[in-house]
């Protein structure tokens, strides 16, 4: 029987980690935050962490857990090997390594996480930071019986939904690469609605209602078309991370020798967004490749 975790350290403290974070700690866990912005770790300080630290190496020994909830394959083997602490962790630990990544780089890492008897869970999640916050995520995980048995605390505190796949690591990233098709189309395919009612001088507030109480609307609309519609682009999630999203579903069907007509235009369309300095910005920016409209809050 694995001992469930009872303390989890929570790597990267962005919109999605912050959530989680402050669920665990509200689930009563004891949680160690860790990033590199301080003001990051001075609100998850006051939320009532135990502690809080730039590097989660001086806390290798009193962590059950560890969420790993990072930009990418890159990061996520910074932090964990580069960095020194699989090797600081006690054998047994839990990793929940909740990134988007590709499938192969999920293999790679469990076998790297073996080597020091780590336990691993893929487990990418969604839900955007509305859903983090509330302790309501979706988790799509695959991994042995003991890593889902030791992180179930984890998971009932960050999770309404938990889809357990199987037992082979690289399920759970194949599953929320898919996802991610579907994400990304549907922001692109809102934009370019969007551009098309303004270039018809139709007001996009109005456009924005209708499509929301009708059976056109997305969830993807009805979260990222509310940003234009208000002209606030601070990045919740960014292009670039579709950018780098709809890559690997692209790699994924490369892989299978499978053709994706619609994602393959929607990446397109985030390379040019990005490729025309909007990168950084908010991810429902992609409407602003689209010529000859005015889009609220957007200077020609």
């Amino acid at each position: 029987m694995t001992n469930k975790a009872k303390s989890v350290g929570v790597i990267g403290l962005g919109s999605m980690g912050m959530g989680a974070a402050k669920s665990c700690i509200n689930a009563g866990l004891d949680v160690y935050g860790f990033d590199l912005n301080p003001k990051a770790l001075e609100e998850l300080n006051l939320a009532g962490a135990k502690a809080v630290a730039s590097s989660a190496l001086d806390f290798a020994d009193q962590l059950d857990a560890v969420l790993v909830l990072v930009v990418n394959a890159k990061q996520v083997n910074s932090v964990l090997f580069d960095s020194g602490l699989a090797a600081a962790l006690k054998p047994q630990t839990a990793v929940m390594v909740s990134a988007t990544i590709s499938a192969e780089d999920a293999k790679a890492i469990h076998q790297k996480l073996s080597q020091y008897q780590l336990l691993m869970l893929d487990a990418p999640v969604s839900g955007g930071a509305a859903k983090a916050a509330t302790g309501d995520m979706t988790v799509m995980a695959s991994g042995s019986v003991e890593a889902f048995e030791k992180l179930q605390p984890v998971l009932d505190a960050t999770a309404a939904k938990v889809y357990n796949i199987g037992e082979e690591i690289g399920l759970g990233a194949t599953v929320k690469i898919i996802h991610q098709l579907l994400a990304g189309v549907h922001i692109a395919a809102g934009a370019e609605a969007m551009a098309l009612a303004a270039r018809a001088n139709i007001p996009l507030d109005l456009m924005y209602d209708v499509v929301t109480n009708a059976a056109g609307n997305s969830w993807m609309f009805e979260n990222r078309m509310k940003h234009v519609v208000d002209g606030d682009y601070s990045p919740k999630s960014m292009v670039d991370i579709f950018v780098k999203d709809l890559n690997l579903v692209a790699d994924t069907a490369k892989e299978l020798k499978f053709p994706l007509p619609l994602s393959s235009t929607a990446l397109n369309m985030f390379l040019s967004a990005s490729n025309a300095g909007f990168g950084q910005e908010d991810d429902s920016a992609v409407i602003k490749i689209f010529d000859g409209i005015n889009l609220p809050g957007v200077e020609k």
